[in-house]
């Protein structure tokens, strides 16, 4: 390297990275400080191996290769005293990425050579013959979606939204368009590590959307690296929408050592809203057992090791899993079996109230009549007294609030018989006495009731498998938490960590 050639290394400004907004909640800058707590998980001896290979394969802003770089310069400094030589050793053999956009490849290596050209004169690296270096970004007409039916075979993308004129970005990711990513490269990789992309339109209602960044998880899995850390939502620890295998096949991977889990993703994203939060994970290919999780809430932290498919679902909070062990010991009935599916009534959320009916309809916005031949499911309830709650939150995206507590449900309601809703509610229970209807009804407005749930979400739904850690109850009894606590044997700690997570709800309290 030309003695008069720059080094901007060391004068980096990490702030400036920290500035750049967001492309969308799909494809979230990551911020300097947090890809640090990132890279701080990997072991120490790392950096000051010269053969040690790090790739992202999904570099937004080179942010994570901009700081590998800057822990190898430390690292390596005695081994390669010259910091030319050294800088240029580690950008031509250790570091490499994969850009997800045109954009965002130019930004990357702007960020690790000082200059969007790899190969020009302003690059502090010697020793590229092209502008890409090793951040590589291929056109998407090189690696385009292969449809089969409505979906892409590599990423699923919809056929519907994203087979679109060449003019228009079509998310062709490079890194999942390929059933060999050993391909890229050619070569073994120690590390593996980033932020990928987190969703894409799937041709739903509104702005529906399906997941995508798992399978950027299962795709680096199969280049088989020494180490194995990504930035992912946290909404995978509840399943569904296309995660419950993924889900399952991480609960039970051992070599998973490290998940840090923030419930509000504000607390790693600040601005970005990110239903459920967000966390990051260590796997370590070489070492298996229990992994230790840390769960930050206001800057509060609170760290377990422990099996993580211990329970159906992953329990984030580990001052929960005590409780939590406490209730299932009794090996009692569970709610989720008792809580209707959606629809319980059969009427889908847009069903009107008629002119006339034997029945009475409650719905979105009030009250109506509806004809008995239009219930098409539940009708074994019509009679009875039923307890109905609103099937989404009363929390934004079922996360907690500034002050980290949540009150969970929105609604819960007592309907007389000959009296109905739309799948805008779920049934929790249905009684022949008014007074266990009204007991069943307490006993969900408990901090204890509520926190059990709490516990399933990661989302604004409220389903019915949101209630499998709650007890079922004689309901011919009244239940405060007073009562439960001593019935589950809930020390004094545990009922101020409920308290600290749970708002009050006093009965017949409606929001």
């Amino acid at each position: 390297m030309s003695e008069n050639k720059p080094f901007g290394i060391a004068n980096y400004n990490p702030d400036v990275l920290s500035c750049l907004a967001n492309l969308s909640n799909d494809e979230v800058f990551t911020p300097p400080s947090l890809a640090n707590r990132v890279l701080d998980q990997l072991p120490e001896d790392l950096w000051s191996n010269p053969d040690a290979k790090f790739l992202d394969p999904f570099t937004k802003t080179g942010v994570f290769l901009r700081e590998i770089t800057k822990r190898l310069n430390k690292g390596l400094a005695e081994q390669i005293p010259d910091k030319y030589e050294r800088i240029n050793h580690i950008l031509l053999y250790q570091v490499y990425g994969i850009a997800i956009t045109e954009l965002t490849a130019l930004i990357s290596r702007r960020s690790l050579y000082c200059s969007k050209d790899a190969s020009s004169e302003f690059s502090i690296c010697d020793g590229f013959y092209d502008e890409a270096g090793n951040i590589k970004y291929d056109a998407p007409t090189l690696h385009p979606h292969v449809w089969a039916g409505n979906q892409c075979v590599y990423c699923g993308a919809s056929k519907e939204q994203y087979d679109r004129s060449s003019e228009l970005e079509s998310y062709t990711y490079e890194f999942l368009h390929t059933y060999n990513p050993e391909r890229f490269f050619n070569m073994q990789f120690d590390v593996i590590v980033g932020n990928p992309p987190y969703q894409m339109s799937d041709g739903g209602h509104g702005k529906s959307a399906a997941p995508v960044y798992q399978k950027f998880v299962e795709q680096a899995k199969k280049l088989n690296p020494r180490y194995l850390s990504m930035i992912i939502p946290s909404r995978w620890f509840g399943g569904g929408k296309g995660l419950d295998g993924f889900r399952n096949e991480m609960l039970s991977d051992r070599r998973i050592r490290h998940i840090t889990d923030y419930e509000n993703a504000n607390e790693c994203f600040p601005g970005v809203d990110l239903a459920g939060g967000v966390c990051y994970f260590l796997w370590d290919r070489d070492e298996q057992g229990q992994c230790e999780v840390t769960n930050v809430v206001n800057g509060e932290t609170f760290t377990t090791t422990r099996d993580l498919n211990e329970f159906s679902i992953f329990v984030r909070n580990g001052r929960a899993v005590p409780i939590i062990r406490k209730v299932l010991a009794k090996h009692e009935p569970m709610m989720d079996k008792q809580v209707s599916s959606r629809k319980p009534f059969g009427l889908a959320t847009n069903a009107r109230p008629r002119s006339k009916g034997d029945l009475t309809l409650i719905w979105q916005n009030g009250t109506g009549k509806i004809p008995s031949e239009e219930i098409t499911a539940g009708r074994q309830w019509i009679k009875k007294y039923k307890v109905i709650c609103a099937k989404t939150a009363y929390d934004h995206a079922g996360s907690p609030d500034k002050n980290g507590m949540r009150k969970v449900f929105t609604k819960i309601r007592i309907l007389p018989p000959n009296t109905v809703c739309t799948e805008t509610y779920l049934v929790a229970g249905a009684f022949n006495s008014e007074q266990e209807a009204k007991n069943l009804q307490g006993y969900m407005c408990t901090k204890f009731f509520r926190f059990l749930v709490s516990q399933f979400m990661v989302s604004q739904d409220i389903t019915k498998d949101r209630f499998g850690f709650v007890p079922v109850q004689d309901f011919t009894e009244v239940w405060n938490d007073s009562k439960l606590y001593k019935k589950y044997e809930i020390t004094e700690a545990e009922q101020e960590f409920i308290d600290s997570c749970i708002r009050e709800m006093p009965v017949g309290d409606d929001e």
